[in-house]
C-alpha cells in the first residue's frame, strides 16, 4: 500500500499535468503578439495600398533626403524636393530639385521625356504603355529611379509586401503634425519603415528605405508633405514641350539628373 505522502505527492503530479496541458492548449488557440503585430502591418499597408490605388488623380509636394557612406566611413545627407502630378493609368509628371539636380520627368502615355534644367538637355525614348510599364522598363533598361515609384504602382500592396520576411506595427507616430501608424518591415538586403495617416484617407506621409549590405546602414527618406486628389491636373501638365535653346542628347547622356554630386555618386557602386 503507497504511504499517504507518496499519494499526496501523485495527486499534485496529476494536478500540474492537468494545469500545463490546459496552459499548453490555450497557447494554441491564442494568437501571440508578434502574429497578430504582423498581421495588423499588413492589412494597414493594404489599407493604404487600396486608397492610393484606388485614386484617379493625385497631386503631391515631397522631400527626399539620401545618404551615402564615404570611403573613411563618414555618413552623408544630401537632401532635394519636387512635386508630382499623376492620372491613372498612364500620365505622371515628376519634378526634383537639389544642390546637385533640377530636372523633370514627363511621360504621356508613349513617350517619356526627361529634361535636365542645369545643362538644358533632354532625352526622350517611346515607351507607350501603362505607368506601370513606364516605370518598370525605365528601372530595367535605362537605372533611372523616380522617388517612392511603388507607391505610384497599380499593383502596389504586391510590389512592396514581395520579399518581407518580417512586419511589424508598431505604434502611432507624428509626421509634420500628423498622426500615422507607423509600420516596419524586414527584406534580405533592406528594412523599410512607412507611417500611414490615421483616418480615412490612409496616405503615405514618410518612407525609409535602410540598406543592410552596406558599412553604417545609409538610408533613402521620402517625406509626401502635401498631398491632392480633388484637383486633377491640367492635361497640360502631361505634355512636353523643350525649353527655347534646348539640345536633345541620349538617355545616357544626361548629366544632371542624379540626386548626388558626381563624386558621391561613385561611392553608391
Amino acid at each position: 500500500m503507497d504511504s499517504l505522502p507518496n499519494r499526496r505527492a501523485c495527486l499534485a503530479f496529476r494536478r500540474v499535468a492537468r494545469l500545463m496541458s490546459v496552459t499548453f492548449l490555450l497557447a494554441l488557440s491564442v494568437p501571440s503578439p508578434m502574429r497578430a503585430e504582423e498581421a495588423d502591418a499588413r492589412k494597414v499597408l493594404k489599407a493604404m495600398s487600396d486608397y492610393v490605388t484606388g485614386q484617379q488623380h493625385i497631386q503631391l509636394k515631397y522631400d527626399v533626403d539620401i545618404e551615402v557612406i564615404t570611403p573613411h566611413l563618414e555618413k552623408l545627407q544630401f537632401a532635394s524636393s519636387g512635386e508630382a502630378a499623376l492620372s491613372r493609368p498612364d500620365k505622371l509628371r515628376v519634378t526634383r530639385t537639389g544642390g546637385y539636380t533640377d530636372v523633370e520627368l514627363v511621360f504621356d502615355g508613349k513617350t517619356v521625356s526627361v529634361l535636365g534644367k542645369d545643362s538644358n538637355t533632354f532625352a526622350q525614348i517611346e515607351l507607350p504603355g501603362s505607368l506601370d510599364q513606364m516605370i518598370d522598363r525605365l528601372r530595367a533598361e535605362h537605372s533611372i529611379e523616380m522617388p517612392g515609384a511603388d507607391l505610384l504602382l497599380s499593383n502596389m500592396y504586391d510590389e512592396l509586401i514581395a520579399g518581407v520576411i518580417e512586419a511589424k506595427h508598431i505604434g502611432h507616430g507624428v509626421v509634420d503634425g500628423i498622426e500615422c501608424e507607423h509600420l516596419a518591415f524586414r527584406n534580405q538586403e533592406t528594412d523599410w519603415q512607412l507611417w500611414v495617416e490615421r483616418g480615412p484617407a490612409p496616405i503615405p506621409r514618410k518612407y525609409v528605405i535602410t540598406s543592410k549590405t552596406m558599412a553604417a546602414a545609409p538610408q533613402y527618406t521620402l517625406r509626401i508633405k502635401s498631398w491632392d486628389t480633388d484637383t486633377p491636373p491640367d492635361a497640360k501638365s502631361f505634355a512636353f514641350a523643350p525649353p527655347q535653346g534646348a539640345k536633345s542628347v541620349e538617355f545616357n547622356a544626361l548629366a544632371d539628373v542624379g540626386e548626388l554630386p558626381a563624386p558621391a555618386e561613385a561611392l553608391k557602386e
